[in-house]
């Protein structure tokens, strides 16, 4: 059995994660394959409040649950901390441990973001991987917005 070698002690990615889909699935499992071990930040209806969405969104705890499904089925929970957000930064701002951000290009602002705050505090700024979005059969990036309205499913195919 061989032991894949990942290149970053610890990674890190936050978001929403309402309605888990193959582009939040994407996400995780880059940083799955690129770290030892993965923070996972999940937005708290704290900051929701701060700034709503169009759309309902699951529970906190649900959305947690859905994480955690996906990656008891990834064989990865022990290597993974999920973290709650109550702001747009969370652990990625202040662990020095933190190496790689992963990001989707939709979010990959936020990123450098974090990278100039970090540099403000005298902290080592973070390696930035930004991951494509995950397209439905329509050639439009999945989102939990279109998920919601009945669009498209979680794999991206069309509603009829």
């Amino acid at each position: 059995m061989s032991v894949k070698v990942r290149r970053y002690r610890k990674v890190s990615l936050g978001g929403t994660f309402d309605k888990l889909h193959d582009g939040h699935k994407r996400l995780i499992q880059q940083a799955l394959d690129i770290g030892e071990t993965v923070l996972i930040g999940v937005t708290t209806s704290n900051m929701l409040d701060k700034k709503p969405k169009t759309h309902e969104i699951d529970s906190y705890q649900e959305r947690v649950i859905e994480i955690e499904g996906f990656l008891k089925e990834k064989k990865a929970m022990e290597r993974v901390v999920i973290t709650p957000l109550d702001d747009p930064y969370g652990p990625a701002l202040t662990d020095e441990e933190v190496e790689v951000l992963v990001v989707s290009r939709e979010t990959a602002f936020r990123a450098r973001e974090i990278n100039r705050l970090r540099r403000g505090r005298g902290i080592k700024p973070l390696k930035i991987r930004v991951i494509e979005m995950v397209l439905a059969e329509d050639g439009v990036p999945i989102s939990t917005t279109r998920i919601r309205r009945g669009e498209i499913n979680r794999e991206g195919g069309l509603q009829t």
